[in-house]
């Protein structure tokens, strides 16, 4: 029987290193100016469409995990805060976006990316436990 290869570890990558990114440089913004919350922007953006597959694939891999399962605490918790980041982020990005075009961040975005941020923080550390501690999406799992 061939190994099974989960696609949600494998699409997550692409939004959090979007998200990541994309609170640093509008940080960064603060000092080195337009270029660089426009790319801050792009990133947002691109996160957040990239998310969407990342999610409905986690929700296909969720149905994959026994009823009763022990890890089914931490997937909720995981969940919970993936959402909550995607929320944040988007936020975010719309509080930007005004007629299809990009701006500078303002305060409330620049919060709204630094709450998303720790939400991808919490997200990240439940979704290591489901893979580390229980073994989710490995061949034990």
């Amino acid at each position: 029987m061939a190994a099974r290869h989960p696609l949600h570890p494998a699409l997550v990558h692409f939004p959090v290193a979007c998200w990541s990114l994309a609170t640093f440089a509008d940080i960064a913004s603060l000092h080195f100016g337009e270029r660089v919350w426009w790319m801050g922007g792009m990133l947002l953006l691109a996160g957040t469409a990239l998310a969407l597959p990342a999610m409905l694939a986690g929700l296909y891999e969720m149905t994959r995990i026994p009823a009763g399962s022990p890890a089914m605490q931490a997937v909720y918790l995981h969940m919970g805060a993936m959402l909550g980041a995607f929320t944040l982020f988007l936020t975010s990005l719309l509080l930007r976006a005004q007629q299809f075009q990009l701006h500078q961040p303002g305060n409330a975005s620049l919060a709204f990316d630094i709450a998303g941020f720790l939400a991808l923080s919490v997200g990240g550390w439940c979704g290591g436990q489901l893979v580390y501690r229980y073994g989710i999406g490995t061949r034990g799992g």
